[in-house]
This record gives C-alpha cells, sequence and structure tokens, in this order.
C-alpha cells in the first residue's frame, strides 16, 4: 500500500471515528449534547482536526441523520417482505413502532430536531433511504388497493402518508408526553392498521 492510499485509509478511519463518537454522545446524553469542542475532546484531537473532516455541527448531525435512516429502512424491509398486503401492513408498523421506542435518540434525531437535518435527504424522489421507506409503505398500500382491502378514492401515496404521520404521532407522543395516560403504543398501531385497511365485508343475513 502507497503512502497515499494509507494516508487515504487514516483519514477515513479518522472520520469514521468521529461519527461513531458523536452517535454515541447523542445516544447517552441527547442530541443537545453534541458540540464541536466536547466531540473533539472525546477524540482526543484537537478541534481544527474535526473541521478538516465536517464543516460543523450540523454536517455531522445530518450524516447521523442518513444513518438513522438507513437502520430504519433495514428495519422496515424484512416486513416489507411479507406476502399478505394487510399482514405486511400489520408488520410494517410493529417494525416501525420498535425502531422508534428502541432507538429513541435516533427517531428524534431523524424527525424531531431541526428539520435542516432531514430535508436533504427526500430532494431526491427515488434514492436515499427516507423514501425508499416511503416508497416501501406505498408499495404496501398499493398491493391493498388490489386486494380491495384499502380506500378506492384515496391514493397509495396519501394513504401511506397518512400511515406515516400516525406511527410518527404515536411515537412522538410516548417520548415527549410519558405522563399521558393512555393505551400502549401497540395497541394504538394495531388500532390504526385496522382504521386504514378493510376487511372483507360481512356477509349480509337472509330474512
Amino acid at each position: 500500500m502507497g503512502i497515499t492510499e494509507r494516508k487515504e485509509r487514516q483519514r477515513a478511519e479518522l472520520r469514521e471515528h468521529i461519527l461513531q463518537v458523536a452517535r454515541d454522545m447523542v445516544m447517552k446524553e441527547g442530541f443537545g449534547a453534541l458540540s464541536m469542542r466536547k466531540l473533539a475532546d472525546a477524540v482526543e484531537y484537537a478541534p481544527a482536526t474535526l473541521y478538516l473532516h465536517f464543516e460543523n455541527r450540523d454536517a455531522i448531525a445530518r450524516e447521523l441523520c442518513v444513518r438513522g435512516f438507513q437502520e430504519l429502512l433495514a428495519a422496515l424491509e424484512p416486513a416489507a417482505a411479507v406476502k399478505d398486503s394487510a399482514e405486511r401492513l400489520s408488520q410494517l408498523a410493529e417494525a416501525y413502532l420498535a425502531f422508534g421506542l428502541k432507538h429513541p435518540e435516533t427517531y428524534r434525531l431523524i424527525f424531531m430536531e431541526d428539520p435542516k437535518l432531514s430535508a436533504d435527504l427526500f430532494q431526491d424522489k427515488k434514492e436515499g433511504p427516507g423514501p425508499k421507506s416511503f416508497a416501501l409503505l406505498v408499495r404496501a398500500f398499493e398491493d391493498l388497493k388490489a386486494d380491495g382491502r384499502a380506500l378506492e378514492a384515496t391514493s397509495a401515496e396519501r394513504l401511506a402518508e397518512v400511515f406515516w404521520a400516525g406511527l410518527h404521532g404515536i411515537i412522538s407522543l410516548k417520548l415527549t408526553c410519558s405522563g399521558f395516560q393512555g393505551a400502549p403504543a401497540e395497541a394504538l398501531v394495531k388500532t390504526l392498521v385496522a382504521t386504514l385497511v378493510h376487511g372483507p365485508k360481512p356477509a349480509r343475513r337472509s330474512r
């Protein structure tokens, strides 16, 4: 390995180390605890070294946000492979809920911090973990509509957006308003899915 290649590898390794320490800091202390000076102390480098890899604190946060969306996408993909459309939606909802409640700081970073952090993730409608996550939900509702189990007059995209908004609302409520004495998150998710999915219509009783 040449000198140039070795330096590039060392640079990449240091950048990854900075991100990992920043992630650990956010997981333990919350996003508000993240600062360039505090992060420099944690990685034992001068703050100027961090600025060689990241423009500022927000650049680190955006990278963590991208990775958080990648983790969310990975959590949703197994559920998206379920064949039955209604069961798929249920499992997508459960996977989303589990991700949000098990990784609260990651979820807060993705959806509940400065909206500028995640805005870039949705500029491209097809690529990136954000749009790909939403596409899984859209596909689920397309299949539900094809099976006659979703509102015919509402587009799959609109149903997926309502579904995502409902899941986000449930998780946000549980993360930010723990004193609210409501139903368990799992029960709320089941109600959300049942509300959006039409099961077979019961046969009319003969008189």
